[in-house]
């Protein structure tokens, strides 16, 4: 920290260090569908074999190869099998007319596709191919054996794994417990959505975005509110959110201006406020309530979820065992100016194989910020950057 001013990086350590409690998570089991998203705890084997039993994977006719070792040869239809249907046994020098998924008889051991065949019409088939045995036969546990890993701890569960879990005939599935987030926006000016606006007054954005990070990132959010900057009301608004949240989120009122609530009642707590050498996002704070750790944002909608993305997503993302999000380095499609002294985070796009940085550096550029899809991390040395020159960006 030089000059009164904390880095990028120092801010960074100073939160994963007070939300490294986070990281310690316990396990639950969730219903299936539930489980979408969410971080498997433990390896997981198939109970039992998939297929659980010899069926077929054509429409077609069952037979023994012993008795069509040659073709073409003409065979009485014995039966008619559909998926569904029960065990039966075949008998030999016979065909079975079978549909896909349906049990293999007993006896039998291939089966002819239909397209292979000719009837006539009157119980007969001819099978215009010789099969070798196991021909269009599905084995009893030739996807996955009983006793067999299916799933590691890990897994982040998605359609393809909620198909293999039902297939298996799992109904709840152990998962990663997820940190519990509550979040709080201040500012007398703030109304919800759906209310109309009066003079001086705007819509509250952070409060949502924030629980929308949140959520995206593997939290459970628990409480989202909104406080006017009256002292007691975030006072109590604050104590509920830390009664039911591992951490708390707020946004505004952490600046230099006469109505800072955060400030006036966390200060007293013991909190720290700092500023942080980036722009947006600078003024920053932590504290503790209730032994849970709270971070302080800034109001303005852009600097709020610069900072939720710079200094929170990557510990709920660990906390959730979900993988990190890389930076990655791409070259800039035009050029462009920075301040010196602070790092950048600058709203940008992807273009093909580079990026390209939006026009627009207020704060405030909330319908600009929707627009991007990455963060142009721009050191704090730098003052223009080139066509062509690689640049860090932040994956949003």
């Amino acid at each position: 920290m030089a000059g009164g001013r904390r880095s990028v990086e120092e801010h960074a350590r100073h939160v994963a260090t007070l939300l490294s409690p986070l990281l310690i998570r316990g396990t639950e089991p969730v219903p299936l569908l539930e489980a979408l998203g969410r971080v498997l705890a433990e390896d997981l084997v198939a109970p039992i074999d998939l297929p659980t039993f010899r069926n077929s994977q054509m429409d077609g006719y069952a037979v023994d190869t012993a008795s069509v070792t040659t073709a073409p040869v003409t065979l009485p239809v014995r039966a008619v099998l559909a998926a569904g249907d029960g065990e039966s046994t075949h008998v030999p020098g016979t065909a079975t007319k079978i549909m896909t998924g349906a049990p293999l008889p007993v006896g039998a051991d291939a089966v002819v596709p239909v397209e292979d065949t000719v009837t006539d019409g009157g119980g007969h088939v001819t099978v215009r191919t010789a099969p070798a045995p196991g021909a269009f036969v599905r084995e009893r546990g030739s996807d996955i054996g009983r006793g067999r890993p299916l799933l590691p701890a890990g897994t982040v569960v998605a359609a393809r794994h909620v198909a293999a879990l039902a297939a298996v005939g799992l109904t709840h599935v152990p998962v990663r417990t997820r940190p519990r987030v509550a979040v709080i926006s201040t500012g007398s000016e703030l109304v919800p959505g759906g209310s109309v606006l009066a003079t001086g007054r705007i819509h509250d954005s952070n409060g949502p975005a924030l629980a929308a990070g949140a959520a995206a990132n593997g939290a459970l959010v628990v409480s989202v509110d909104r406080s006017g900057d009256d002292a007691e009301v975030f006072a109590a608004k604050l104590a509920h959110a830390a009664s039911v949240a591992e951490v708390v989120f707020t946004s505004g009122g952490v600046s230099k201006g006469d109505f800072e609530v955060v400030k006036d009642v966390l200060g007293p707590r013991g909190a720290e406020f700092v500023s942080v050498a980036m722009q947006p996002g600078g003024p920053q704070g932590t504290a503790l309530v209730d032994a849970v750790p709270v971070l302080t944002f800034p109001g303005n909608p852009v600097s709020a979820l610069v900072s939720f993305e710079v200094f929170a997503r990557p510990v709920l993302r660990s906390a959730a065992g979900l993988p990190a999000i890389d930076p990655e380095k791409r070259p800039l499609a035009t050029s462009l100016a920075s301040v010196p002294g602070k790092r950048q985070f600058l709203r940008g796009r992807r273009d093909g194989d580079a990026v390209v940085a939006i026009p627009g550096a207020g704060s405030h550029l909330i319908a600009a910020m929707a627009t991007a899809d990455v963060l142009l991390d721009i050191p704090a040395d730098t003052t223009g950057l080139e066509p062509g020159e690689l640049v860090r960006v932040l994956p949003l």
